[in-house]
């Protein structure tokens, strides 16, 4: 950040009094720009004991799999959004579900959101962010070809969970080195 979104002054990152962390600052008109973490959306989407994965056909992790995930906007509930995201990378009309996972990403200031939802054998296509869509079961899943790490977290506890069949919510933290 170089401008003031109040005034177009100049800003400088320094910590502001009473607060114990750095934050953009207006040398102009004073306001202080608080950045938070971005909130993501998406879902787990499955059919029996498969599960619906897409090839990213755009960056980042272009050519690997992943779930139909991504922003959350303004205006729209979790679902919503979750939804949205399901739609522009799979074409799928899912039937949404229990919140299933959280994922908190602190070096990349990302907190992930991941809904449980039923999709039909057939109801999905690729679209101009998925180069690849289709149902994986637990064996089928190309493991070392996933995006990102909360991917293969959130595969890993939903097929540890048909096998018990006791669906929970979980929270993981993400830490990469």
């Amino acid at each position: 950040m170089k401008y003031c979104s109040v005034c177009g002054g100049n800003v400088v990152l320094k910590i502001p009094e009473d607060d114990n962390r750095e934050r953009f600052c207006c040398d102009s008109c004073g306001t202080i720009h608080y950045e938070n973490p971005k909130v993501v959306v998406g879902t787990l989407p499955f059919f029996e004991n498969k599960v619906l994965l897409c090839k990213r056909a755009i960056q980042p992790r272009l050519g690997l799999w992943t779930l139909p995930a991504g922003f959350y906007e303004n205006g729209e509930t979790l679902i919503q959004g979750a939804l949205r995201e399901t739609k522009e990378e799979t074409n799928a009309d899912v039937e949404a579900g229990e919140l299933y996972g959280i994922f908190n990403i602190p070096q990349i200031n990302q907190v992930y959101m991941i809904y449980l939802a039923k999709v039909g054998p057939n109801d999905f296509s690729v679209t101009s962010e998925s180069s690849e869509i289709g149902l994986f079961d637990e064996e089928e899943i190309p493991w070392d070809i996933l995006a990102f790490p909360w991917v293969n977290s959130s595969l890993k506890n939903f097929f540890d969970d048909l096998k018990s069949g006791n669906f929970v919510l979980r929270t993981e933290d993400i830490i990469r080195r």
